[in-house]
Formats: structure tokens, C-alpha cells, sequence
């Protein structure tokens, strides 16, 4: 059955961006996919404001110490509470990103950004080097591969991150190079153990100051020549990048991994290729690429709609477009991040985060549909369940579990104060007997008939707003729900 233009509408912001604003949805029904994505296009294309939570390194580092020098004669007691310093910075940078992914208008940009942090994973505690590179993957996230390269390359919390303030002439550290290769462009089987190290001499002298600058120190870098990929000369790390960045394997990795994110992981290598073509042709122009990826005939293929779990990330911030809240404690939000398995700035290796299946196990599944309840547990209306038997009583009785643990959850996390006057009048012209469909239609891209009969066994009926709210909470709680 052919996608709606509703339909189309929702993959394409699903996967674009992290889901429609609920005031926006009316306007999907009518606007063409291709003048959609032209306005996600226009609304990222301004380059975005630096997220400042430390303003230099030693407020983000040493919080107040002068000096490296000073930092080591810290006592264990002052070196500890400057890692929770730095370890509170890192919460209100996390907090303020997922701010911009909830309410920026520049969904394509903060969307890109997302996939890039996970490509480019670095995991170091240190507010101000997480805050650098944020800002280098935020401001390029639409622009070139191969600047966003470089500069994430350059940047303090990368070279840390991967060793290469250690890496030195007559002593190279093999870890920088390995994973600019590994995970950054090529991928594994596309290079040698041999062009690991020749490129790791290449990297010698790449560091950074105490000013949280890059830096490049001649007297550790080794000038010999180097035999990387086949190609033999004096190579410098600017090098051993364009060298990457000429084989077409480099733009063929990218593509795959694009792809896997954005469309679908069961990968068709003709649609990749394309992709492939696109991103190498333009010089690795990443928007190019995007519009080749998104106005494709095969991105609405209805093999591709709905396939894809939804991260962690994705998911809360999707809850929050959806429903407009106001979150009395803000923290929440990482308890939750760590529940279910994705905490930003804290990938789980070099690698990133697996993605797919991975993120769902019988204890994330539950606490996954239940979030919506959670969250709108100080707001959330009762729901209707008749008990003319022992299995209906049991189901109340499992509903009203699950409302007593949502309840805790609020009581311990905050509450969350959602506008639903501002979503029910989304419904103004909508027929009672149709507002069911409707409310599914809104929130599952994929038809589920089996969950619309599941759905209106507990959906309240003593009002039109019980009624929407109750649908809103009960399709958001399903298993198709976590699908985009």
C-alpha cells in the first residue's frame, strides 16, 4: 500500500531530524516531502551558536589552577573534586545540547551533529576539550567530511583521547593513527599493519597546549620518509588525511555508515553506491550528499519506513517534540540517558555506540514504554478498564502498577508539566469517532491495527481532552512506538 504524504512527512523527520513539534504536525498532511525537506535545509543553514558552559581550559580542566605544573601537586582530595567539577560540566553540556535537539529549529544541523558524535566518539572528562569539539562537529556538520576531518583530528579531546600527545619521534603510538583509519575513514581491511605505522610516524608532533590549543612541534615529529597506502614521501598528518580522503574506500565507508543510519542496517550497496559517488564527486561536500540520500525514490521505499529502533536519544527527545513540557528537574534526563543505555559525551568505546538491536533488552524495552508515563505522570488521566472478570481486574490492577511506579519516578525525578491544552486543539475539527485514528496517525508511521484495538481498551472516555490525552500516552507506550 503506497505511503500517505503524512506518512513521508514523519520518516522524513524522524530520520532528519528527531521527530515533528506537535503544533507542526496539521501542516504535514498537505506540504510535499521535497519543500519539506527544502525548509530543514534552510533552517539549519545558519551556523550554530557555541554551547559555553567552561570558558577556558582551566575552568574546564583545573577549575582556578594557573598551571600543568600546579595541577600535579594537587592533593588525591583536590584532584578529586576537580573531576566532579568537571564531571558537573559535562551534565549541564549534555543538558543544554539536548535543550538544542528538543526546541532548535536547525533540526537537519543538531541531527547531523548527533550522527557525527557518534562516528567521531571521544570519550575524555574534561569540560572545555568536549565543549571544543561539540562546536567543531556542530559548525560542520553540513560542510565538508574532510574539514570536519581535520579539525575533529586537531582537536585537544581527540588527541587525548587516542594518545597522540604521547605519540613522539622514535616512539610512535600507533592508537591516533589506527582509529583515523579504523573508524574514521577507511574502515578495517581496506589498510595494512605496516600503513598503521608509517602513519602514526606521520602523526608525530600533533598535540595540543595548555591554552587547549592544537600544536605542532617540529622537534617531536619524525621527517623520514613514509610508504602509506603506496604512496612514498615525507609525510605530516595533513598528509596521511588527504591521502585518505583520495581513495574512494574513504567515501564508501562514509556512505555505508550514512546509510545505516539514516535509511536502513540491511544495506542494498547499488543505493550506498550512490551515495558514495555523490559524497567522493563533490569533494566530500556532506550536504550534497544529504539531498542525494533524502529525495531519493528509495528513502520512502516502505521497506525503509518504521524499520529503525530509535535510540535512547532519539527517543526522549522525539517524547519531549511531541509533548511540550517543562521538566522541573532537568537531571532527570541523564538518569534516564544511563537506564537506557546512551549518555551523551560518554560513548562506550572508541567505536560509538552499536546502535540497532542492541539497544533494546527485556529491562530497556519496559522502561522504554513506559517513559511517556513516567514523564506525564503528575498529568496523566485515569485510565478506563472494566473488571467483569479476573483477567480485566488483573489488567487494572497491572495499570495500576505501572501508574504507582511512574508516579515514583516523578516523585523522584520532578514532574513534568506538559501543555496539553496547546496539543488537544490540534484536534479542534477532528470528529469524536475519528480521534483515535487520528491521534495513531500522528505518532505511528507504520499502520498497526492489532494496537489500535489494544489501545482503546485503556483510552479514557469521560472527555474529548481524557480522551486525547489518554491516546497520546497509550500509543506512545507501545512496542511499534519505538520504531522511526
Amino acid at each position: 500500500m503506497p505511503l500517505t504524504v503524512l506518512q513521508k512527512n514523519l520518516h522524513l523527520l524522524w530520520r532528519a531530524g528527531f521527530g515533528p513539534m506537535a503544533e507542526l504536525i496539521p501542516q504535514l498532511e498537505s506540504i510535499t516531502p521535497n519543500a519539506l525537506w527544502d525548509l530543514l535545509k534552510k533552517s539549519s543553514a545558519k551556523s550554530p551558536a557555541v554551547i559555553h558552559v567552561a570558558e577556558n581550559l582551566s575552568d574546564g580542566l583545573f577549575k582556578g589552577v594557573k598551571d600543568l605544573a600546579d595541577a600535579q601537586r594537587l592533593s588525591d582530595e583536590q584532584r578529586k573534586m576537580l573531576r566532579e567539577q568537571s564531571r558537573d560540566g559535562l551534565k549541564r553540556l549534555n543538558t543544554i545540547w539536548l535543550n538544542q535537539m528538543i526546541n532548535s529549529e536547525a533540526q537537519l544541523r543538531e541531527k547531523m551533529a548527533f550522527f557525527w558524535h557518534g562516528h567521531f566518539a571521544c570519550r575524555v572528562i574534561n569540560i572545555y576539550f568536549q565543549q571544543q569539539l561539540l562546536d567543531v562537529i556542530r559548525e560542520n556538520a553540513l560542510g565538508n567530511f574532510g574539514d570536519l576531518l581535520r579539525a575533529v583530528s586537531k582537536s585537544p579531546a581527540m588527541l587525548q583521547f587516542l594518545n597522540n600527545q604521547q605519540n613522539r619521534k622514535k616512539q610512535p603510538n600507533e592508537n591516533f593513527a589506527r582509529e583515523v583509519m579504523e573508524l574514521f575513514t577507511m574502515g578495517r581491511g581496506n589498510y595494512s599493519e605496516q600503513d598503521i605505522k608509517e602513519a602514526a610516524r606521520a602523526f608525530t608532533g600533533w598535540g595540543f597546549d595548555l591554552r587547549g590549543e592544537f600544536v605542532f612541534r617540529t622537534f617531536q615529529h619524525d621527517d623520514g620518509n613514509k610508504t602509506i597506502l603506496g604512496k612514498t614521501g615525507k609525510w605530516t598528518g595533513d598528509d596521511v588525511i588527504d591521502i585518505l580522503l583520495e581513495d574512494p574506500r574513504t567515501a564508501l565507508f562514509i556512505a555505508r555508515k550514512l546509510y545505516r543510519f539514516f535509511v536502513s542496517e540491511q544495506e542494498n550497496m547499488t543505493e550506498i553506491g550512490e551515495l558514495a559517488k555523490t559524497l567522493y564527486d563533490s569533494n566530500y561536500a556532506i550536504l550534497p550528499t544529504l539531498d542525494r540520500l533524502f529525495t531519493s525514490t528509495w528513502f520512502y521505499h516502505p521497506a525503509y519506513v518504521g524499520n529503525r529502533i530509535k535510540s535512547p536519544i532519539e527517543l526522549m527527545v522525539g517524547i519531549r517534540r511531541i509533548l511540550p513540557m517543562q521538566l522541573s528537574n532537568e537531571d532527570a534526563q541523564l538518569i534516564f540517558q544511563r537506564a537506557l543505555g546512551q549518555i551523551l559525551f560518554y560513548p562506550p568505546n572508541v567505536a560509538g555506540w552499536p546502535g540497532g538491536k542492541t539497544w533494546i533488552d527485556s529491562s530497556t524495552l519496559m522502561l522504554r514504554m513506559r517513559l511517556p508515563q513516567m514523564l506525564a505522570a503528575n498529568t496523566i488521566m485515569e485510565i478506563n478498564t472494566k473488571s467483569d472478570d479476573d483477567v480485566q481486574m488483573g489488567q487494572m490492577m497491572e495499570q495500576q502498577k505501572r501508574r504507582a511506579e511512574a508516579q515514583a519516578y516523578a516523585n523522584r525525578f520532578g514532574t513534568a508539566n506538559i501543555a496539553w491544552k496547546s496539543i488537544v486543539r490540534l484536534f479542534d475539527k477532528t470528529p469524536r469517532n475519528e480521534l483515535q485514528k487520528k491521534v495513531a496517525s500522528f505518532l505511528l508511521i507504520q499502520e498497526a491495527r492489532h494496537v489500535d484495538q489494544a489501545a482503546a481498551k485503556h483510552i479514557n472516555n469521560n472527555s474529548r481532552e481524557a480522551f486525547i490525552q489518554s491516546a497520546m500516552i497509550q500509543y506512545m507506550s507501545t512496542p511499534e512506538y519505538q520504531l522511526a
